[in-house]
């Protein structure tokens, strides 16, 4: 089974994508998913936008999702009902928002529009936040039981979210949870068990992740050269 690379975090960048597009021509990748954030407010986008509609010869095809950038535009824009983008204007004020409405042409707008949420492949969750909302930002430092909550949303084994814009492995190895249930007929002690899962962050711009899904293997990459990745496990 042929590798997949997963990245994110472009920010309009058409030269990080170019890059990181040459590199996987020189490796076994099979699959491209880039998980949101495709554009910002830091440059114009258009380019980079429309190469990932309109690949060219050579490219891998991207399979791409909506983040939290493509959110607030599309809720700006009006693409969510009344719903506008509160966030970027509560962290970054108009200026923020203005700049964003400014990097992308309202031609593109369509095509973001119908970006999906996430996708979901083998036993595999492919998000740019997690299964709770596209701004939830896991890290490596992310509380167990939360992770694992994350996970069993989605009912499955791996998460990959790219919000925190790290590149981290975190697994959760195969354990149990203890519970004590009282009701009508007394108390009596319950047990779940937890198979082993993963959360993994694949990384921004230039940090992509490179997976393997036959044999369950993780690479983390920097377009120019490999980079060490942090990860924990827990029992």
């Amino acid at each position: 089974m042929a590798m997949w690379a997963l990245l994110s975090g472009l920010r309009g960048d058409l030269t990080v994508y170019a890059a990181v597009q040459a590199e996987l021509r020189r490796q076994r990748v099979d699959t491209l998913f880039v998980l949101g954030d495709l554009i910002g407010p830091e440059r114009e986008a258009n380019a980079l936008l429309e190469r990932l509609q309109q690949p060219r010869r050579g490219d891998l095809q991207p399979h791409c999702i909506y983040g939290w950038w493509e959110e607030q535009l599309l809720a700006e824009r009006g693409f969510r009902g009344e719903r506008r983008a509160d966030a970027l204007r509560q962290s970054g004020g108009e200026a923020a928002v203005a700049a964003l409405l400014q990097a992308v042409d309202p031609g593109h707008m369509a095509w973001l529009a119908s970006l999906q949420f996430g996708f979901v492949e083998l036993d595999c969750a492919l998000l740019h936040g997690s299964s709770t909302d596209v701004g939830d930002s896991l890290t490596a430092d992310t509380a167990p039981l939360q992770l694992l909550d994350r996970l069993t949303r989605m009912e499955a084994n791996r998460l990959f979210t790219a919000r925190s814009g790290e590149q981290f492995c975190v697994e959760l190895c195969g354990g149990g949870i203890e519970s004590r249930l009282r009701d009508l007929e007394g108390e009596r002690q319950q047990h779940q068990s937890v198979p082993s899962r993963k959360v993994i962050g694949v990384g921004s711009g230039l940090h992509y992740t490179l997976y393997d899904p036959g044999s369950d293997h993780i690479a983390f990459r920097r377009a120019g050269g490999p980079i060490h990745a942090t990860g924990r496990g827990f029992v």
